[in-house]
């Protein structure tokens, strides 16, 4: 069992996460050994569902360094395994305007099994960009602020 997470950090500073859900992923031999040595990277990724299928592009997964000719091309379209009504339900909720599927985050279950976290996001705009950057820079100077009068006191 794996602790391994590889984290898409873009996701939270570009989108709104209105909702997510956890799917597999197909994978090759050599991807699952290359993403347990944490050889993967989610930041420019994103999901579409076409034909009834769920698919992810542009997932990052390095090659196998100690793989063959058998190693696998690092950016290729991998399926998402979702059950049919799961499919359904992401392709109702995508098909509003401004809405889009994006994966938040990949990892190991207990059961071993590399599975995706998928958000269904809303793009921020620069106001609510600049709101958060405020509001965390307000809850760090309070941090700050309690931390020296406990110092002092």
């Amino acid at each position: 069992m794996s602790d391994l997470q590889i984290q898409n950090r873009k996701a939270g500073r570009d989108y709104h996460v209105l909702d997510t859900l956890e799917a597999g992923i197909e994978l090759r031999g050599t991807e699952v050994k290359s993403l347990r040595d944490g050889q993967g990277n989610l930041s420019d990724s994103f999901a579409r569902v076409e034909k009834g299928q769920a698919w992810l592009y542009n997932f990052h997964i390095s090659p196998y360094d100690k793989g063959n000719r058998e190693n696998h091309e690092p950016k290729r379209v991998r399926r998402l395994l979702l059950h049919k009504r799961e499919i359904f339900k992401l392709q109702g909720m995508v098909s509003t305007e401004g809405k889009t599927l994006i994966p938040l985050k990949a990892y190991f279950d207990k059961n071993s099994r590399c599975k995706i976290l998928l958000g269904i996001c809303k793009g921020k705009t620069h106001g609510d960009k600049r709101q958060d950057i405020k509001k965390r820079d307000t809850d760090r100077e309070i941090r700050r602020a309690i931390t020296n009068r406990m110092k002092r006191g």
